[in-house]
């Protein structure tokens, strides 16, 4: 999959992505400071969202529009989205300085309406949040503009990522990728579920990757040796700076840290292989192999007490010791010399 100036899947580098959501808390400044921090801490893109109050939800106070059960309990929707939001006439200043920093940027729309607002900019790619995996309309339309997409699957069923994937697939959508997620605010380890990644490699046969929810980097870094090719996080100058999403966002020395740990697993995890590497050369000579252990003089017979198997291998392999047991020497072999063919009577 192409994604910007960058090719997604195996044998290519983890894709890290920097989720700036709601924590520019409505300044244009600090979004812009996220971004650099972004790039000073290893990230490939940067992703904001697209979205007003109006266009995602409605203004009702009413219990079906209370959030509930989440850091944003007996909020309306409304008033969440309304202080969350990033506004839109940033967001071409915002992909100007992703561009010139050498990152991609790109957005989450959540109605046809962002979609119309994105493609005016030339958006490189999109993400469909995990909620709007089941907005079949707007996939559609999303699929339409052909452009490269990254689904998230939060809270979704096989059987919705499928019908999501079709959708997208029908409508243009060509290069897709998917990310395992745990729609919670923060995820619990213990809910990520990070074997579904191998799963959902053998099931879509698309590249995988994660959206990541919880607090700190080690799953993140574990998703990658599961098969990951994509990592999404949060990121914030300062949780202390408080916010909708600060609160499960990675500060950017945190941020660069993961970056370093996953680079460093995704190298680690190398490709299928029973050959020496590089580094193994030189202690491969230090095997065991079959080596004089005491003086043996010409005619004398080979035994186990003075012919044995210890490091290192420059002698006969140790499979060969039953071979020259009771055989006898062709010469004198001092202790400490490498048994050969040439030394024994055949």
């Amino acid at each position: 999959m192409k994604l910007g100036n960058r090719s997604l899947g195996g044998g290519f580098p983890t894709y890290v992505i920097a989720e700036v959501s709601a924590n520019h808390n409505q300044s244009y400044e600090r979004a812009v400071a996220i971004i650099g921090a972004a790039k000073a801490a290893g990230a490939d893109a940067v992703k904001v969202q697209t979205y007003t109050a109006d266009t995602i939800t409605i203004d009702s106070d009413n219990e079906f529009f209370r959030v509930r059960g989440t850091l944003w309990d007996g909020m309306t929707l409304h008033r969440l989205y309304s202080e969350a939001y990033t506004p839109w006439e940033w967001q071409p200043q915002l992909k100007a300085v992703c561009e010139e920093l050498g990152m991609d940027f790109f957005s989450s729309p959540f109605d046809p309406t962002a979609v119309t607002f994105l493609e005016s900019i030339n958006v490189c790619a999109y993400k469909v949040a995990s909620p709007e995996i089941v907005d079949i309309p707007l996939l559609r339309i999303i699929g339409a503009t052909r452009k490269p997409v990254i689904l998230s699957t939060g809270m979704a069923t096989l059987a919705e990522i499928d019908e999501a994937i079709g959708t997208l697939r029908a409508h243009g959508t060509t290069d897709l990728a998917l990310l395992k997620c745990t729609s919670a605010y923060p995820a619990p380890p213990d809910e990520m579920n990070l074997r579904t990644i191998p799963h959902m490699l053998e099931t879509f046969g698309i590249p995988v990757g994660l959206s990541d929810h919880s607090m700190g980097h080690s799953v993140a870094v574990a998703a990658v040796a599961l098969g990951a090719c994509v990592v999404e996080k949060h990121l914030t100058m300062a949780r202390s700076e408080g916010g909708a999403d600060a609160g499960f966002s990675m500060e950017p020395d945190e941020f660069r840290e993961m970056v370093s740990a996953i680079r460093t697993v995704e190298a680690a995890v190398g490709w299928v292989s029973y050959q020496p590497s590089e580094s193994e050369i030189i202690p491969r000579r230090y095997r065991r192999s079959l080596f004089a252990v005491e003086n043996i003089r010409a005619g004398e017979k080979i035994t186990e007490n003075n012919v044995r198997s210890i490091r290192p291998g420059q002698g006969l392999h140790p499979r060969h010791l039953d071979d020259v047991l009771g055989r006898r020497a062709t010469c004198d072999i001092r202790k400490g010399t490498p048994l050969s063919w040439d030394l024994v009577c055949s």
